[in-house]
C-alpha cells in the first residue's frame, strides 16, 4: 500500500508539470501520441526509482491539463512555464497535505522523441520535516500504445495502472493531512 501511495505522489507530481495551468506564460507542447517510457529517480527523497508507462494521444495531453488544472490551482500558489533557448524552465509553489513545496525544473527535448526534466524541490512541513531533493525523469517515446492500453492509461511499478481522465477519483485518495508520526 504504501509504495502504491508513493507512486501515486510521484504521478501526481509528473501530472502537475506536465499539465497547463492558466497561470502559466507558456504551455509545453503536445507530445507524440503513443507510448511514453518514463523512467524517474529521487535523490534526498523517500520515493523509490520508478518505471512508469503513459499511453497518450493528441489529446490527452490537452485533456490532462484540463482535469489537472483545478487541481493544480487548488494545490499551487504558483506555477509558471517560461521558454528559454534550450527547453522550458517551470517554477511552482505547492502544497499539500500540511507540505510546502517549491520546485524548479527545467526540460530539454523534442516530445516527439525524448525529453528530460530536471527539477530540484524544497519541502517544509509533514512528518519528514524540511528537506531539499531532486528529481530526474527520461522520457522516450516507444512506439504505438500496447493493444490493452487507451489514451492516458498510466501503469506504474507492479503493474498498477489508472487513467488520468479519471484525476477527480485520484484527488479523492489524497490525504488532506499527512498523520503525525510518533515521537
Amino acid at each position: 500500500m504504501k509504495r502504491q501511495l508513493v507512486s501515486f505522489g510521484s504521478a501526481l507530481g509528473l501530472l502537475a508539470l506536465l499539465s497547463a495551468g492558466d497561470a502559466r506564460a507558456v504551455d509545453l507542447p503536445v507530445r507524440k501520441a503513443g507510448l511514453w517510457e518514463m523512467k524517474v529517480l529521487h535523490t534526498g527523497s523517500p520515493m523509490p526509482e520508478m518505471t512508469m508507462q503513459h499511453c497518450t494521444d493528441e489529446t490527452t495531453d490537452k485533456d490532462m491539463s484540463t482535469a489537472a488544472s483545478p487541481m493544480a490551482k487548488e494545490m499551487c500558489s504558483k506555477q509558471d512555464i517560461q521558454k528559454t533557448a534550450t527547453g522550458y524552465v517551470s517554477d511552482s509553489v505547492c502544497g499539500i497535505a500540511g507540505m510546502s513545496i517549491t520546485s524548479h525544473s527545467e526540460i530539454i527535448g523534442d516530445f516527439n522523441s525524448a525529453y528530460t526534466v530536471k527539477s530540484t524541490s524544497h519541502s517544509a512541513g509533514g512528518p519528514a520535516g524540511t528537506r531539499d531533493s531532486t528529481t530526474s525523469i527520461e522520457a522516450k517515446w516507444l512506439g504505438a500504445c500496447k493493444a490493452d492500453q487507451k489514451p492516458g492509461d498510466i501503469v506504474m511499478p507492479g503493474g498498477l495502472k489508472m487513467n488520468v481522465k479519471d484525476m477527480e477519483k485520484l484527488k479523492a485518495m489524497m490525504p488532506k493531512q499527512i498523520p503525525q508520526l510518533p515521537k
